[in-house]
């Protein structure tokens, strides 16, 4: 898939990246071996067959592919710093001028945090100082490779008693590299929204900090309608299941609600199936709907955003002017502070040779 031209080569805007699923397997195999963690193989091809699939599964075999590496990066300063910065580079490559990408500080740490995570001894790295790693590898790498990176923490369903610590560590660093807070998770988990994630959403809203929410991915409408009226998302990772309530879906367009869809994802997690010209992106675009593209976990699906513009470009007929429309799209609806969104849109209004709009 990755052996033809690039569908989209000028700059680009990705927003639903997540941190873990976004590491470079040399890196996975130096911190393996340098830390004495256990790993199916000792080569790229090798690690690649065990962590990374191009063929659909189900959601807890997905989720099963990240205890198989994250034991060799989580617990490490070192590690969690470096993938940080790398992750930047891979990004700068792929001609991405702008990325907001997403993690969960506590499976990174292990210590206050319970249960520790990916089996892993107590240490003394803990959730905060992850955050502050990540931002120290974010920033090194935007001076090195001239794009501009933000970050998300997530919160995860399925630990409601971590949400109060990821707002309050969203509060902290909010000036420093991180810009929302996100819930990511097994959406079948609770259908109804737990009361700690509930409260931790309701104190970012209070205090001004974007929130983002996974929904709609494999779960139903309602749990879209869930993120919008409880936990006021300004945006919804992948969404495609919001055409299942046509009232909903209508109410967002008309709000202009923005949409991480993620094409290559969607069809690997069993989310959304084949044929790619049957995808709800398809819909979206013919609506003009507000979304982007983006990779979701690159390493896992052994794909990049090229991946997910060629499928675009080759399965659901979007054209050079739609890539531009989301990218810009993707702007506005970024977490970026007023000053900076507008330096971004400028950008890219030279480089798609536009007419700079004023309005976002």
């Amino acid at each position: 898939m990755e052996n033809s031209p690039h569908a989209f080569d000028k700059p680009k805007v990705e927003l639903h990246v997540h941190l873990d699923g976004a590491i470079k397997p040399e890196t996975i195999l130096y911190f393996g071996k340098k830390r004495g963690k256990q790993l199916p193989a000792d080569t790229v091809e090798g690690l690649l067959q065990h962590v990374s699939y191009n063929e659909p599964l189900s959601l807890t075999e997905f989720l099963a592919k990240f205890s198989i590496y994250m034991p060799a990066i989580a617990g490490d300063r070192e590690a969690v710093e470096r993938i940080a910065y790398e992750f930047v580079e891979m990004k700068a490559k792929e001609g991405v001028i702008y990325v907001e990408v997403r993690y969960s500080p506590h499976l990174l740490a292990n210590c206050k945090v319970h249960p520790i995570p990916w089996d892993q001894e107590k240490g003394d790295l803990t959730p905060d100082e992850v955050v502050s790693l990540v931002n120290r590898g974010l920033k090194a790498g935007e001076k090195t490779f001239n794009i501009k990176a933000r970050s998300i923490l997530c919160c995860m369903r399925h630990m409601p008693s971590w949400s109060p610590e990821v707002v309050e560590l969203c509060k902290k660093y909010r000036n420093d590299s991180v810009v929302a807070i996100d819930l990511a998770g097994d959406e079948s988990i609770n259908a109804e929204t737990h009361p700690d994630h509930r409260k931790a959403f309701e104190e970012a809203e209070r205090c001004g900090i974007h929130r983002t929410v996974h929904a709609g991915e494999v779960g139903q409408s309602q749990i879209v309608k869930d993120a919008v009226c409880i936990l006021k998302a300004e945006r919804i990772g992948h969404g495609y299941h919001v055409l299942d309530d046509e009232r909903l879906y209508k109410q967002l367009l008309e709000e202009n609600m923005h949409f991480e869809v993620c094409p290559w994802s969607s069809h690997l997690t069993g989310a959304c199936k084949l044929p790619f010209s049957d995808h709800p992106v398809v819909r979206f675009m013919k609506d003009g709907a507000n979304y982007s593209l983006n990779t979701d976990d690159p390493l896992i699906f052994n794909s990049t955003i090229h991946t997910d513009y060629k499928i675009a470009q080759d399965s659901m007929c979007f054209t050079e002017k739609e890539f531009e429309r989301l990218n810009i799209n993707a702007a506005k609806s970024s977490f970026l502070t007023k000053k900076e969104k507008k330096e971004l849109l400028h950008k890219l209004y030279e480089a798609y040779g536009m007419v700079q709009s004023t309005e976002f």
